[in-house]
């Protein structure tokens, strides 16, 4: 059986037939966002990289028990290519997976997967609502709080830092320019 190349469309058909949840839509199309901005920064395939981003988390509503093992067998079925399943799995590595982020893309999207969460978190606390005037430090302030956003590995986004080798503040930023670039989907654009 031959593979498919998935398109955008294809990938967003496939994410709402297992998810109805908005949350889990607005956190696909952040992390989408995020990989497309950093595909574009380091001058890759700025399509594929959305597309991971975007289906990534494709088990997460139906089959949170099995997440990344569900995933994997939904998109084999559809017939993905198998570069594009690995790097998939490896936004789960050590949590769901233990498939070892090794790409520049498997690290990429390991390392600001959980980092979309911190932000939109981040955001959701200020006046604005926003990650259009969010900067770095608004996410650094509620870093160190456990509580704040408890469900945010932090451990596993400086672990994708270190494995990106860029410092964390550059990571955060990263991603807050990458969510802006999809505020509005998201709900985060503020007031217009």
């Amino acid at each position: 059986m031959s593979t498919i190349t998935p398109t955008r469309d294809i990938a967003y058909a496939l994410f709402k037939k297992y998810n109805k949840s908005e949350s889990l839509l607005k956190h696909a199309l952040s992390v989408e966002g995020v990989m497309r901005y950093m595909a574009k920064k380091y001058g890759e395939d700025v399509e594929k990289w959305g597309i991971i981003g975007l289906i990534h988390d494709l088990d997460y509503e139906m089959y949170p028990d099995q997440h990344c093992i569900m995933t994997e067998k939904i998109l084999k079925e559809n017939n993905w290519p198998e570069e594009y399943i690995r790097a998939v799995l490896s936004h789960g590595w050590g949590l769901a997976s233990d498939v070892k982020p090794i790409s520049l893309l498997e690290r990429t999207i390991y390392a600001i997967d959980e980092l979309t969460g911190l932000v939109a978190t981040s955001a959701l606390v200020r006046p604005s609502k926003s990650v259009m005037d969010m900067e770095t430090r608004s996410v650094r302030k509620k870093w160190n709080d456990k509580k704040f956003a408890a469900g945010v590995d932090r451990s596993v986004i400086e672990k994708g830092a270190e494995m990106l080798g860029v410092n964390l503040d550059e990571l955060i930023t990263d991603c807050i320019m990458g969510m802006r670039t999809v505020a509005k989907e998201i709900g985060m654009e503020g007031p217009l």
